[in-house]
């Protein structure tokens, strides 16, 4: 470890209380694009820990949030113009351990904070102080919210038009931002149904409130919503794609609305995108005034500091349940370190979390934070 001073009137204002910042770290960084997150990525054990500028905060990152767009990022689909080697990750809760002198006009070391910005996936990321979120601590739960959670809340907000007694589809409800589109569509009061893969994450789901559950591993999730819903269903949160995807769009009841916001049966593909029945779409959506539109947060984000706390508020008074999946009942155990966020992923693909994957970076270094 180098010796840390007060260099408070120097470029960098770095951490004055004496905790040991090394000069080394571990990170992932992207090697070669690919849709396989193991061949794609590469555990790096010495990088140099970085500086921060003037309006930026050095984080030491306890929890980072696992993505299913992880393996979009990681197979170049996002921008086709940034080669390899690059960071990954995108979202992390920890503590400031260092900081530019404009930053600390807002910020002081040992400060909690979340944000949301590429390169989460190591144990020390530089995010400029405008793009932290302060936080009353350090808890994965925030972790939650990032991206998921104000998914969620911004997508149903701009484009689901929900109101009382209308009837809610989502997808993959049990998972990272389903979980949130569930809980907002109550608050609602509207009908929600959600898809889900076992009885268990049936079983949480009733906990947060849905009033229908299908498990599409012992269901036809089609003939279920026919039967149920034979006027069909108002709003869709889809995150699926292929057939759950048609599935949903069959069930759109006149003027209904699908929103998609992943699609994650193709993410793992060599080609990408699982088929659709797309050569009837203008049919169908003509037949019931219907509507499809996407949603990508980064085309959201003058709206995500106003969603962040509205979620951050409803949380602390308790009208929000953020669960988080640690993997503790993966095989090989809970996702801690660096090194775990390979079987992390793969636990995400097999669709075995309830709630938010997240990856703990417990840390031996010594210090008095």
């Amino acid at each position: 470890s180098r010796p840390i001073l007060d260099m408070s009137y120097s470029r960098h204002f770095l951490d004055f209380q004496g905790s040991s910042i090394p000069s080394s770290m571990k990170k992932l960084v992207v090697t070669k694009l690919s849709q396989n997150f193991r061949e794609a990525v590469t555990l790096q054990q010495d990088s140099p820990v970085p500086l921060p500028g003037d309006g930026d905060l050095l984080v030491r990152n306890r929890f980072v949030g696992i993505n299913a767009s992880d393996i979009n990022y990681s197979a170049g689909r996002y921008d086709a113009s940034v080669k390899p080697p690059f960071d990954i990750g995108f979202e992390g809760v920890g503590e400031v351990v260092a900081l530019g002198l404009s930053a600390s006009a807002d910020y002081t070391v040992g400060q909690a904070v979340a944000y949301v910005k590429a390169g989460s996936f190591a144990e020390y990321t530089v995010v400029p102080a405008r793009q932290a979120v302060p936080l009353p601590s350090v808890k994965p739960e925030f972790l939650t919210l990032m991206v998921s959670g104000a998914t969620a809340y911004l997508s149903l907000k701009e484009l689901g038009d929900l109101s009382e007694g209308k009837k809610v589809l989502v997808t993959a409800a049990a998972g990272g931002t389903g979980q949130f589109a569930v809980q907002l569509a109550k608050k609602a009061k509207c009908h929600v149904i959600g898809t889900c893969s076992s009885d268990e994450k049936g079983g949480f789901l009733k906990s947060i409130g849905c009033d229908h559950t299908i498990n599409y591993k012992t269901e036809n999730v089609e003939s279920v919503l026919r039967k149920d819903y034979p006027e069909g269903v108002d709003v869709v949160y889809e995150s699926v794609g292929g057939k759950m995807f048609d599935s949903a769009l069959n069930a759109l009841a006149i003027k209904g609305r699908l929103i998609v916001i992943g699609f994650i049966a193709g993410y793992q593909n060599p080609t990408g995108l699982q088929p659709i029945k797309a050569e009837l779409l203008p049919a169908k959506l003509l037949k019931k005034s219907a509507s499809i539109r996407g949603f990508f947060l980064n085309h959201y984000l003058s709206d995500y500091k106003m969603a962040l706390q509205h979620l951050l508020k409803m949380y602390e008074r308790g009208d929000l349940v953020c669960e988080v999946d640690f993997g503790d009942m993966s095989p090989e155990g809970k996702f801690t370190g660096l090194e775990s966020v390979f079987r992390a992923v793969d636990y995400m693909y097999m669709g075995k979390n309830i709630g938010k994957i997240v990856v703990e970076l417990p840390h031996s270094v010594s210090s008095k934070l």
